[in-house]
């Protein structure tokens, strides 16, 4: 039976998924701005990547605060590793992972599938949206073009923070490797019996 509270190993393995989705939010920006100018919001298509790490480190641990600690730690590694938005990032992954994390608690972190995944990426667009809108800038934005806009920034979380983060770790289970991090389940032991 699988433990609710976080252990030292959950932590650890959560920060490595971290540290990982870090660099990978760093080389992300550099890729935002090249996508920027192509215009219709096609940079809004692939922001969800900036919310990637709460949902795969929630569908490998599958514990509570996963979510927030993966996403708030992800932000602090894009923070080390030069994040050009200063410490605005820290504040983000904050905001992110804390709505993310709230999506599973929803649901009592026991659905890991990917409509809840995928509201999981929907919070977390949601709260990045907020914040932008505390910057100023977006408001600016004509209607349709603002609609434009958050559309685009959602339909890009859900297939990437939702889908694709739903994919990459049910391929990693085809490979094992979550079970290093997970207990063994009944449906485990009762394929020993077999």
């Amino acid at each position: 039976m699988q433990t609710k509270g976080l252990k030292l190993a959950d932590v650890l393995t959560t920060v490595v998924i971290a540290i990982v989705f870090g660099i990978v939010y760093k080389v992300w920006g550099p890729f935002y701005y090249f996508v920027k100018p192509f215009g219709l919001h096609l940079d809004q298509l692939i922001y969800g990547m900036w919310f990637i790490a709460a949902t795969v480190a929630f569908l490998i641990i599958r514990k509570p605060w996963v979510a927030l600690l993966a996403e708030t730690a992800a932000a602090s590694g894009e923070f080390i590793a030069g994040s050009e938005w200063g410490l605005e990032v820290l504040f983000y992954g904050l905001i992110q992972g804390l709505l993310a994390e709230l999506v599973f608690a929803a649901f009592r972190y026991k659905r890991f599938d990917v409509f809840v995944v995928s509201l999981a990426a929907a919070a977390s667009t949601i709260g990045s949206l907020v914040l932008d809108f505390y910057k100023g800038y977006i408001e600016q934005l004509a209607v349709w073009n603002l609609t434009l806009f958050i559309g685009a920034r959602f339909i890009g979380a859900i297939l990437i923070a939702g889908v694709f983060a739903y994919s990459l770790v049910k391929a990693l289970e085809a490979t094992g490797v979550t079970q290093m991090v997970r207990p063994a389940s009944k449906e485990d032991y009762d394929s020993l019996e077999r």
